[in-house]
């Protein structure tokens, strides 16, 4: 007789991943991108769960709400992280992925949308919500907040990392290096419809990216305590276009812009900031610090608000202007819209097309075309009537005109 070979139901509980354990979920023998998803009540209850089963090209679908102390190491490519149903909020409660952030990133061309990273700390004081390791990043809807750093992003000529409609605030130990976004020597870093403020002794936004752009964003000290607002060290090509970027009375250093301050080491090193509203709430301040010589550098159509040269440098100036004010909607609540005899309404010089600011911030996390009409204004914001401005939905620092913006 043939023994009788019995066979046992294995129940569906859990595989060992990385030295940790993860639940796991069911096989999926189709071939091409899968969609994962992530709750409490599925079979993946956790992102780093799905981190440990996930592929090239999948889609990480994560249910809205918190999930403390859960890091994730994330090695596929072509990978999009999304939450869904609400924000999902990471706390990091004292843990790390590999001692370096909440989530490491080491794939290529990942995508990240709605989620909240917190709390991240590491032993060298240089802990971060995501630090970035792969090749090209995007991030869309997403806050940082009290990191060490809000995005670390190492050095890859290959790279182009886009944050877009994001909010950053209170990143930084204190320490002078560590900042709410900190980017290492990429091919291009661009930063539009966002808000970044409140740093911890660090800088707003420091770049080393080969090209900058920053455009149509909020960058407000408030109470912190940051160093520059926007620190671009090493050059390369530059532009800062829309923006409102306000410095704090309790910074570090009365710079807005520096450019160049460790060396332009770049190649093509030129600077363009454009139609930006340049605001000190501190005695004194140089809004565009130029370091070094050599850049080619065009300042035109900013707006200064307070005490402060608008630059100590060399540069191609032209149609920037000082306001006071009382020519705004309300600059003592960061509004910084014009309102009608504003001077600077219809004082502008109409930029090259390549560098014009073409995108206006509209609160909240929102970026619309800059409008057109007559004359261009100076400053972040061009003049619009009182009644455009109760008719525009989500009236707020901006003009949320209904036209399509960029996709990130």
């Amino acid at each position: 007789m043939r023994p009788v070979r019995l066979l046992l139901a294995v129940p569906l509980a859990a595989v060992v991943v990385a030295g940790s354990v993860a639940p796991c979920a069911p096989a999926d023998p189709a071939p091409g991108p899968r969609t994962w998803r992530v709750g409490p009540e599925r079979a993946l209850t956790t992102p780093s769960a799905a981190a440990a089963v996930a592929r090239d090209g999948d889609t990480v679908l994560i249910d809205a709400g918190a999930y403390p102390g859960d890091v994730a190491t994330w090695t596929q490519d072509d990978v999009t992280l999304r939450a869904v149903g609400g924000r999902v909020r990471l706390t990091a409660d004292g843990r790390s992925a590999q001692g370096k952030a909440i989530w490491v990133v080491a794939g290529d061309r990942t995508r990240v949308e709605a989620i909240e990273f917190s709390g991240a700390a590491v032993p060298d004081r240089n802990g971060a919500g995501i630090r970035q390791e792969g090749t090209g990043l995007t991030v869309v809807r997403s806050v940082f907040h009290h990191n060490e750093n809000g995005i670390l992003a190492g050095a890859d000529a290959a790279s182009d990392i886009r944050i877009h409609r994001s909010r950053f605030h209170a990143n930084g130990a204190g320490d002078g290096y560590s900042h709410n976004v900190y980017v290492g020597e990429v091919r291009s870093l661009t930063v539009t419809g966002s808000v970044l403020g409140g740093a911890s002794v660090g800088h707003e936004l420091k770049s080393r990216a080969l090209r900058t752009t920053v455009t149509g964003n909020r960058i407000v000290d408030g109470a912190g305590t940051a160093s520059y607002s926007i620190d671009v060290p090493n050059g390369g090509e530059t532009l800062i276009a829309g923006n409102v970027v306000e410095q704090g009375a309790s910074s570090q250093n009365p710079v807005l812009v520096a450019y160049g301050a460790e060396g332009l080491t770049h190649p093509g090193s030129r600077l363009w900031v454009v139609n930006n509203t340049l605001v000190n709430r501190g005695a004194s301040a140089t809004h565009v610090a130029l370091f070094g010589t050599g850049a080619e550098t065009h300042l035109w159509n900013n707006l200064l608000v307070g005490p402060g040269d608008l630059t100590d440098g060399a540069a191609e100036r032209r149609g920037n202007r000082r306001a006071g004010a009382r020519g705004f909607v309300d600059a003592a609540a960061h509004d910084f819209r014009l309102l009608a005899r504003s001077p600077a309404r219809d004082r502008g010089v109409r930029p090259p097309r390549r560098w014009r600011a073409r995108w206006i911030y509209v609160a909240p996390l929102r970026l619309a075309p800059r409008p057109r009409a007559g004359r261009l204004d100076v400053g972040a914001y061009e003049f619009v009537p009182r009644r455009r401005r109760q008719r525009a939905a989500g009236d707020g620092p901006g003009t949320p005109a209904r036209r399509a913006v960029p996709r990130a």
